[in-house]
């Protein structure tokens, strides 16, 4: 195993650090060292070594076979004459994981990569990397592993990194690979996308980057993976001033955000706006398909939140689905007090008979591309238990995108406890629900533009 695998799939890694080297400023730290220790020893399926360049009689040369990755948490200097020994021995890949490189010695590190042929992800990349599948964790928060999943996570800072990983963690979202990919001396997102488009664990890919360093090849990679693996963008660095900050961030240049917009539409990458947004679309792709056409059907218990959604679907670019007069003559021959006309109010006693009826019959509308369903708790006659009904019956359609919305903060947390590991993507406001719809769609519409469309027949 050779090259970017080794970051990820290593049978055996090294953790280089000190145990009492302290920088005034920056992360080298004791406290650093034995966080990653604990982390590694407690997840990694993996062979662990221990070189703690403070401690006397660790012989290196005594290792019966070299370790195919090693994880530096030294100062520069003690970095780089750590990373060339190990190099020697016949290490595969680095993660260097503290910052402070100066030119001279970022030359010098990539002269090593070039000298004994090694991959090295950093430096700075702060947490490095995790694998869910085989427990490879980098990081120095104690404890702290998402879900195992199949969304991939790619970010060029640590701080918006350890951000998505918290909302990971918080909302148990399945996550296959984690990456920081801090100053890109060695490995950069062209090359964590080559990786990303092979691993079976990884089903769409999130970055956050600030800038690229070779703008036309990472559009051509990208665009050989979206047909079968959607690709979410956060780009920061989008004003002149935040661009300058980037650039002397991770020794990127950020560059306009016009180019930007052009080279993600030209790759077939989907742009979002915020961590949020990045997180919320990853969840509607990771589990369910893509749209293929604009006519949303929202069923719900309320009217105010159902005419919100319906807002949303205006401002969203998409349209509210004409129901055919057969299914509203169903669904009003069924329950005679409601009115079927889309957005479809099923009034504040619906509980899960109701749903399960009134959703099935609106996903078999030729008519309908995608649903949204809204359930409150509080004024309403619904219960958590409800909510299973909904992913039984989204699975009776599976090339048709279902969304739930939960609005507000109790309501959602006890809807999300029952169905948030479900196949249903699951948000706490209307407009979140419809922008997941419309992500879904826009990956909808790059699949038709690749000739990948896989548009269900009518029923």
């Amino acid at each position: 195993m050779t090259g970017v695998d080794t970051i990820f799939e290593p049978s055996s890694v090294i953790l280089i650090g000190s145990s009492r080297i302290r920088e005034k400023v920056g992360l080298s730290s004791p406290q650093l060292f034995k966080s990653v220790i604990h982390n590694m020893k407690k997840f990694f399926k993996g062979n662990i070594y221990i070189r703690d360049v403070d401690k006397e009689g660790q012989n290196i040369e005594g290792l019966m076979k070299a370790p195919e990755l090693a994880v530096v948490m030294l100062p520069p200097e003690k970095s780089i004459v750590e990373a060339e020994k190990f190099a020697k021995m016949g290490v595969k890949a680095f993660i260097m994981i503290t910052g402070g490189y100066k030119d001279e010695q970022r030359r010098e590190l990539f002269e090593l990569k070039e000298r004994y042929g090694v991959r090295i992800l950093g430096p700075n990349t702060v947490m490095g990397v995790i694998n869910t599948a085989n427990g490879l964790n980098t990081t120095f928060e104690r404890d702290v592993m998402p879900k195992r999943g199949n969304i991939a996570i790619i970010s060029q800072s640590g701080g918006v990194g350890a951000c998505l990983l918290d909302w990971a963690c918080r909302y148990k979202i399945g996550i296959s690979k984690f990456a920081f990919m801090g100053d890109k001396i060695d490995v950069d997102d062209i090359d964590l996308l080559r990786y990303l488009a092979k691993d079976k664990e990884t089903r769409v890919i999130c970055l956050y980057m600030e800038g690229v360093k070779n703008g036309r090849k990472f559009i051509e990679e990208a665009r050989k993976i979206v047909a079968e693996k959607p690709i979410l963008a956060l780009k920061g660095g989008i004003t002149q001033e935040s661009a300058h900050r980037a650039k002397s961030h991770t020794a990127s240049m950020a560059g306009s955000d016009e180019i930007f917009n052009a080279a993600f539409k030209k790759a077939g990458i989907i742009r979002v706006e915020d961590p949020e947004e990045l997180m919320n679309a990853a969840i509607a792709l990771s589990k369910q398909p893509p749209m293929f056409g604009d006519n949303i059907a929202i069923v719900s218990n309320v009217g105010g939140p159902a005419i919100l959604a319906a807002d949303a679907v205006a401002r969203n670019s998409l349209k509210l689905a004409r129901l055919s007069d057969e299914t509203k003559r169903k669904i009003e021959s069924l329950y005679p007090g409601m009115d079927a006309t889309n957005p479809i109010d099923m009034i504040a006693d619906a509980r899960a008979d109701r749903y399960e009826k009134v959703l099935d019959l609106v996903l078999a509308d030729k008519n309908v591309d995608g649903v949204l369903v809204i359930n409150m708790l509080k004024s309403c006659f619904f219960e958590p238990e409800d909510a299973k009904v909904i992913p039984r019956v989204a699975a009776k359609y599976p090339k048709k995108p279902v969304v739930d919305v939960a609005a507000g903060g109790e309501d959602f947390e006890l809807v999300y406890g029952v169905i948030g590991e479900s196949n249903i993507p699951v948000y706490n406001l209307p407009e979140k629900g419809v922008k997941a719809l419309k992500i879904l769609r826009a990956y909808g519409k790059i699949l038709e533009k690749l000739g990948k469309s896989r548009k269900p027949k009518e029923s």
